[in-house]
């Protein structure tokens, strides 16, 4: 396989990415698909990928990270998600769990919690979605009513990655207002729930078409008790954090349509390759060969899309309009080309003894999460109007 990187990438950087094919070839790669078809979450893996530094590559030194640029993180992701999709994203989820305490927490919550959540011992949700807000994320009617305590929280979330199997859970509750009307927006505040609190359980997990090891479900909240210093940032606006927090995990899921899509091509290639009809390998057959050009151009596209997103991203600018095409372009490009790989692979691209239709069935998936594809053109044409 071919690195997705340069060799004019900074040396440490070469490194990283080393390590994570090394990492994603050995430890990953072997059980993806044997854990996909049992439902089985990696949970063990996540831990292995935090000890060796890789849960905490984009934050800065001084908060227990390593410090390396957004871009260097998201290639890392895409690396993973090659290897196995559900850690990919994964690591993604962890990344935006983490987000709202690494930018916005006091010094003290940094230095309380960061190091766990850094350092893979602890594992992150993101709890925005409800039931009946998911597009409209700003509709949420989880509540968060103050005493003289703290907090005191009832609601559903819903489409929660790492449900159940999260240490903690990065959670979007109103402290005021109502969830309907222009003020919606209004009114929502960041809190950061440890798994153990009573109160919170997870509802059993949905049953999935792919990426059946990443576990997804309910997260229930009755009653649960949280201390006032668990909140996150300014009360009551948390909604601005939430919306921050997804625009670099939108990037997160570009890196991994973009894995996810040469894997694929990966498959296609070397099937193409090895496969003869008519007494030849059928990558030599102009239907075929212009079928994999087109993959190839498309991933090609997608992987630049990101990187350039994620320098804009480094370099201070401003990337939300950049973040949603490419989460947009790359997530397309997955679906195409996990679609077009079954068909390289004809009736044994339709059988669970190859990975492309698990391939095809995860690509789905990656249209939907952290804003559907037509969120993304709403985004994007607002920013065309705007300008």
């Amino acid at each position: 396989m071919d690195e997705p990187w340069s060799m004019d990438d900074p040396p440490g950087q070469r490194e990283l990415l080393e390590l994570t094919r090394e990492l994603a070839v050995q430890e990953l790669r072997p059980n993806a698909a044997a854990a996909e078809h049992e439902g089985r979450f990696p949970r063990e893996s996540f831990r292995i990928l935090g000890r060796s530094g890789l849960l905490s590559l984009p934050y800065p030194e001084a908060c227990g990270g390593v410090g390396q640029p957004y871009e260097v993180y998201l290639q890392v992701v895409e690396e993973l998600a090659r290897a196995w999709l559900t850690v990919g994203l994964g690591v993604s989820v962890h990344t935006l769990a983490c987000f709202p305490i690494a930018t916005a927490g006091t010094a003290e919550q940094q230095e309380r919690w960061l190091p766990g959540l850094l350092g893979g011992e602890l594992l992150g949700a993101y709890c925005l979605s409800e039931p009946h807000s998911g597009s409209d994320a700003a509709a949420l009617r989880t509540r968060a009513v103050r005493d003289e305590d703290g907090f005191v929280v009832d609601g559903v979330k819903a489409w929660i990655s790492h449900a159940g199997q999260a240490d903690f859970y990065t959670l979007f509750a109103r402290t005021s207002g109502q969830p309907e009307g222009r003020g919606r927006a209004q009114g929502i505040s960041c809190l950061h729930v440890p798994a153990d609190t009573a109160g919170v359980s997870a509802a059993p997990a949905e049953h999935k078409m792919g990426m059946r090891a990443s576990v997804t479900a309910q997260m229930i909240f009755e009653g649960a008790r949280l201390p006032a210093d668990h909140l996150v940032g300014e009360e009551d606006g948390g909604f601005t954090l939430a919306l921050t927090a997804l625009d670099s995990g939108r990037l997160g899921i570009a890196a991994c349509a973009t894995g996810l899509a040469q894997a694929a091509l990966d498959a296609a290639v070397s099937y193409a390759r090895e496969r003869r009809q008519f007494g030849r390998p059928i990558i030599e057959f102009e239907g075929v060969s212009f079928l994999l050009a087109d993959m190839a151009t498309g991933v090609e596209a997608a992987r630049a899309l990101y990187r350039a997103a994620a320098r804009r991203k480094d370099a201070g600018l401003a990337f939300s309009t950049q973040a949603a095409m490419a989460k947009l372009f790359a997530s397309d490009t997955a679906m195409r080309v996990t679609t077009d790989a079954v068909q390289v692979l004809g009736g044994y691209g339709y059988v669970e003894d190859f990975p492309a239709e698990r391939y095809l069935r995860e690509a789905k998936a990656l249209q939907i999460v952290e804003g559907t594809n037509q969120i993304q053109r709403m985004v994007i044409g607002r920013a065309l109007a705007r300008d």
